[in-house]
Parts: structure tokens; C-alpha cells; sequence
């Protein structure tokens, strides 16, 4: 067993736990990182909530062609990244196309303390199945970020 642990020193472990009970159902989110050393991660229930609603509003106005709100709910990350006039074009010419949303459904999340490119703090990776008017098959994947005053904002977002 020893063995095995040292062999995945390098691979990051993302560990999903359901609690459930018979009045209720609680998701926590804990990402087990071997290259720190063991340490669990963990965000509860309200972080992990603000982080999603977060990430619906914001796919919300994408998908109303709302461009201008998205990059104003962009985290400070984000805003330094990529000007409005450059999101607005990219959007323009990736997300327009696709058309209506048809369909979007949560596949999966993951809280990260890091990404690779990106500064270290609270990172909530979700992605969603979607379906569109001219693109029945592609994932969405956006990140919310926690900022520094404990909201949270988007810190990106990607099609496939």
C-alpha cells in the first residue's frame, strides 16, 4: 500500500463526498493533493452554493449576449487578463454562433487551491454539458474565484 501511495506522488486525487440523509443531502467537495503532502481541501456547503450561483448568473448573461455584465462580474484576475473590448470580440465570435442554449446540465465540480497559469487561492471548476441551437454536443467549462472581500467572481470560462 505504501508503494502505491509514493507510485501517485504526482497525481492530484479529486475526491467527491455525498452526505446524505433522510431530511436532506449536503455536498462537500474535498480535493486530495499528494504533492502537498496529504493535505485535504475542503469548502463547505455555502462557499461551494455562492460559487455555483455564481457561475449560473454569469452563464446567464453569456447566453443572453449580456457581454458587457460578464466581464464587469469577472474577477480581478480575470478583468487584468482580458480587456472588455477583447472579451466582448471573443464572445462575439465563439459564443454568438452557437445560438440559443437548448440544454445545460452540471456535470461535474471540483474545488483547487491552484490552477496551472493562474495565482493560488480558492478555485471552484465546473463544468456543464450543453446544447445549443447550432452545436448540440460541446462542455462548458467556467471557474469562479473567491476575491479577497469573499464573493465570488469568474475567473474563466471556456467551450469545447
Amino acid at each position: 500500500m505504501g508503494f502505491l501511495l509514493f507510485a501517485l506522488l504526482d497525481v492530484l486525487l479529486s475526491v467527491y463526498l455525498i452526505l446524505q440523509s433522510r431530511y436532506h443531502q449536503c455536498f462537500y467537495l474535498v480535493r486530495q493533493d499528494y504533492l502537498s503532502g496529504g493535505n485535504i481541501v475542503e469548502i463547505d456547503k455555502e462557499n461551494l452554493e455562492k460559487a455555483i450561483s455564481t457561475a449560473l448568473l454569469w452563464l446567464n448573461d453569456c447566453d443572453a449576449g449580456e457581454y458587457n455584465k460578464c466581464w464587469e462580474n469577472g474577477s480581478k484576475y480575470f478583468k487584468n487578463t482580458v480587456t472588455q473590448e477583447d472579451l466582448n470580440k471573443a464572445l462575439i465570435g465563439v459564443r454568438t454562433p452557437l445560438g440559443k442554449v437548448e440544454l445545460r446540465e452540471q456535470k461535474s465540480t471540483d474545488y483547487t487551491i491552484n490552477l496551472p497559469g493562474a495565482p493560488d487561492g480558492e478555485y471552484v471548476v465546473i463544468k456543464y454539458a450543453a446544447s445549443f441551437e447550432n452545436k448540440k454536443t460541446s462542455v462548458k467549462t467556467i471557474t469562479p474565484m473567491k476575491e479577497k472581500d469573499g464573493t465570488w467572481k469568474i475567473s474563466g470560462y471556456f467551450i469545447k
